[in-house]
């Protein structure tokens, strides 16, 4: 077992940078004041929020007032979605979304069936891709919402985003009525360009702890006077869309952090496609029976993802734990469930395969000498997995 564990799991979450918890720091000790509060406690938490707004803004070429904080992105999603869809509910029930989002939305949009709204869910190619063509012929005189990740956080594949959102706009106009467009973005913000008002979305999801920042910090971007149903109402916080005392310091490190990220994803982006690429062509070449998930180029710099034949996917994780390797199986999010991956399944692989499934996911800090050492380990715990007959699928 090696002494120092390697971390392949930057999907589920990233390492808090130093520098980011030092800007938080004051905000947790000294500088503990509501930013509602008039006296100057108060208004030192309040300059603190306003200035981090401005920076999140002008790194997603947003407007200060189109943020709004919230705690992550689960809760951007479900805000999404259902606040876009009550608040659209005038001009008809029907939603769009894909076979392979995050259960923050598939499962938001499984809850507004109980209050008559209905869902589409688009199919995907073999390689996780929407054709946007699919998308236009689903609307319909009743379509207020549709919902499409920017890139899976299972299998890594990018989405044409932007020319999905000009084809919807097309759509809008003929039916006279908007029909709404949000995507997840909690896998791109911080690793990708990412501008709010060139994909011409109009709602997008992140999280902070996806790009070293905070856990329990996210934001949802909504268009200017784009119609949204607050989900949580109160002391009217951020422009009344999602009431709440605000999290200073959270706020205060994820605009740090998606600062830094800004500024060295170009550089970094190089070396995670370097290290991605090589962990592709290391596996499919040393194992006979791999393959590779989600689009071959066209996905994410830091993602890749796995199934094998005749074997399970749990005895790899923990033969990969033993050696010294953190990895997963898909989504955190759902890692606690028995089921195959519905990503997996929605590509065209069956349960078999699907319940083989590896993602690895790289970051910043990950060295060519970790790569290495992982692309050594994984053929001979494969190996020694099929030689085990209690461990092979039946």
């Amino acid at each position: 077992m090696k002494n120092e564990q390697i971390y392949l799991d930057h999907a589920a979450t990233t390492p808090l940078r130093a520098e980011v918890l030092d800007s938080m720091m004051p905000f947790l000790t000294n500088d503990f004041g509501n930013p509602s509060s008039l006296y100057q406690q108060g208004q030192v938490a309040r300059k603190a929020v306003d200035e981090s707004r401005e920076l999140i803004g002008k790194v997603l070429g947003a407007r200060v007032g189109e943020i709004v904080v919230t705690s992550g992105g689960t809760e951007s999603d479900n805000a999404a979605i259902k606040g876009a869809a009550l608040a659209m509910k005038s001009y008809g029930n029907h939603i769009i979304t894909s076979q392979i989002e995050h259960e923050a939305v598939l499962n938001s949009c499984e809850q507004l069936k109980e209050f008559g709204f209905e869902t589409t869910f688009l199919p995907v190619d073999s390689d996780g891709l929407i054709n946007p063509d699919d998308v236009v012929k689903e609307i319909n005189s009743n379509t207020i919402l549709v919902s499409l990740m920017m890139a899976n956080n299972e299998i890594g594949t990018i989405q044409p985003i932007k020319d999905i959102a000009q084809k919807i706009k097309v759509e809008s106009q003929n039916l006279g009525h908007p029909v709404l467009f949000h995507t997840d973005a909690v896998q791109c913000v911080g690793s990708l360009e990412v501008n709010f008002k060139d994909l011409e979305v109009d709602l997008l999801s992140l999280s902070a702890h996806k790009f070293q920042g905070p856990r329990g910090v996210g934001a949802l971007l909504i268009k200017r006077n784009t119609p949204f149903f607050p989900l949580l109402t109160g002391g009217g916080q951020e422009r009344d869309r999602r009431s709440g005392t605000e999290n200073v310091a959270g706020i205060v490190g994820m605009a740090k952090a998606l600062q830094l990220s800004s500024l060295e994803k170009e550089v970094v982006n190089q070396e995670l496609i370097f290290l991605r690429d090589m962990i592709i062509d290391g596996v499919l070449n040393s194992i006979e029976g791999s393959f590779l998930n989600g689009h071959p180029t066209q996905r994410l710099p830091n993602n890749v993802n796995f199934s094998f034949d005749s074997v399970e996917g749990e005895p790899i994780l923990l033969g990969l734990d033993f050696a010294g390797i953190s990895a997963s199986s898909g989504s955190a999010c759902s890692a606690s469930v028995n089921e195959p991956s519905h990503v997996l399944i929605a590509i065209g692989r069956s349960k078999e395969l699907a319940q083989s499934a590896l993602r690895i996911t790289l970051g910043p800090s990950n060295t060519k000498s970790e790569v290495q050492y992982f692309l050594e380990t994984l053929p001979q715990l494969i190996k020694k997995l099929k030689s085990m007959p209690s461990l092979q699928k039946s």
